[in-house]
């Protein structure tokens, strides 16, 4: 079967390309790609080519397909897998299989599996490892987002806290506690208080801040104080650029003003890191979820509250299967809506330019639909592109009427029309 991909032949060198797959063995799954979630992990595995750690030595001849957080259905089944899978099934893929103590990942290491394709196979060690997730959910997009979602998920299930008169830890954010998510009124920082007011252990208090008051309005109109209120959630914006003294401010907002018991920072800054050390309760844990480029990237840290109040920092840098499994359900339920992540969205044709710019194009997640002919476009930019394409239009009407969010309805529309 011909499939169309976007393949990694060395460093900054993608290509699509027009190629066949070779035929499905007895222990492979065959499958259509519906959607797929451009990560800045591609590009990095882009810009370093065989310097990656998971990427192979010999892209040069034998390129690999690029892409982890796609979402599709399954077309052919082979009989090894016939008892569990079927056709028609959608799916999700957790990316990082630990196959025999590999690294290798479908979007990084494989010729024949990848998000930014149209057709794959799905070779048996996925399955294997019980990769190969069942999605119930509605929106093929939500399935892309359930990898970054999962991040998110098991970041908070990393935090820990300490056992008074003991050495034993318990796992996971304070239920009833103080958090603050750090520069987190971006995408990733909005699935954060997606999931700390709509998972399964809510905080007493959320605090999110940021320096742009701007992206504070816009994420208060998604995540409204009201909405928290009504899940037992007391949710606070603040825009920690304009006080005087933020450590303080912040202090202030947290019961007799002690701090946070968990602190999570969402952006690789110095005085972020440190403004989250200083915030932080008895047994108050840092996350720093933040995944920085720079090598020797470095913060102070108070080692006095780390010996006398038990303070501590952790980092995570992906989900694993579990989290992935639990974002899945928490969508499909509908508990939990990550829409927000999605600024942009595009077709098959515009991830070797996305992919290669992704720095330097604003915004959050841009959302490809592989079987689409469309170049990226900013959702805010779609009423405005209406007269380049008139899908823009009908598809700015949908938008709008979201309160400027990617949906299930938005979704139909494009593949009913482009997809």
């Amino acid at each position: 079967m011909q499939t169309n991909a976007v393949r990694l032949y060395g460093k900054q060198d993608l290509r699509l390309d027009t190629f066949d797959l070779p035929a499905l063995g007895e222990d492979e799954i065959r499958a259509r790609i519906v959607s797929d979630s451009i990560c800045m992990s591609t590009y990095k595995a882009a810009k370093q080519g065989s310097d990656h750690k998971r990427v192979p030595n010999d892209i040069a001849e034998d390129p690999v397909i690029v892409g982890h957080e796609f979402c599709g259905e399954i077309l052919e089944v082979g009989p090894k897998w016939k008892e569990r899978f079927e056709e028609g099934q959608k799916f999700a893929i957790q990316p990082a299989l630990n196959y025999k103590g590999s690294l290798d990942a479908p979007g990084y290491s494989y010729r024949q599996i990848g998000g930014s394709a149209t057709v794959i196979n799905i070779p048996n060690e996925v399955m294997e490892m019980e990769c190969l997730l069942d999605y119930k959910g509605e929106g093929y997009y939500m399935g892309s987002l359930a990898e970054p979602m999962s991040c998110i998920v098991g970041a908070f299930h990393a935090n820990y806290h300490t056992t008074a008169g003991s050495y034993e830890h318990k796992m996971g954010v304070v239920p009833g506690g103080s958090l603050a998510i750090l520069a987190g009124a971006g995408p990733m920082g909005l699935g954060a208080l997606d999931y700390a007011v709509n998972g399964p252990v809510q905080p007493k208090l959320v605090v999110i801040t940021d320096i742009d008051q701007t992206r504070l309005d816009r994420a208060a109109s998604i995540y409204s104080v009201e909405m928290a209120a009504a899940k037992g959630v007391e949710l606070k914006y603040v825009n920690t650029g304009v006080m005087e003294d933020a450590v303080a401010g912040l202090k202030s907002l947290t019961p007799e003003g002690v701090g946070y018991d968990d602190v999570f920072v969402f952006a690789p800054v110095a005085p972020v890191v440190e403004q989250g050390d200083a915030i932080l309760n008895r047994d108050g844990c840092l996350n720093f979820f933040a995944g920085p480029t720079d090598t020797s990237f470095s913060a102070k840290f108070n080692f006095y509250n780390v010996h006398y109040a038990a303070t501590h920092i952790v980092g995570t840098s992906g989900g694993n299967t579990d989290d992935m499994r639990e974002s899945l359900e928490l969508m499909s339920a509908g508990k939990i809506n990550p829409s927000s992540m999605i600024t942009h969205i595009g077709g098959l044709g515009a991830v070797v330019d996305t992919t290669l710019n992704l720095p330097s194009i604003p915004g959050g997640k841009k959302l490809i639909y592989t079987h689409a002919d469309i170049p990226l476009v900013g959702l805010e930019e779609l009423e405005s592109k209406k007269d380049e394409n008139a899908l823009f239009g009908e598809l700015a009407e949908v938008v709008a009427a979201n309160n400027g969010l990617w949906s299930v309805e938005a979704e139909k529309l494009l593949l009913s029309k482009a997809g």
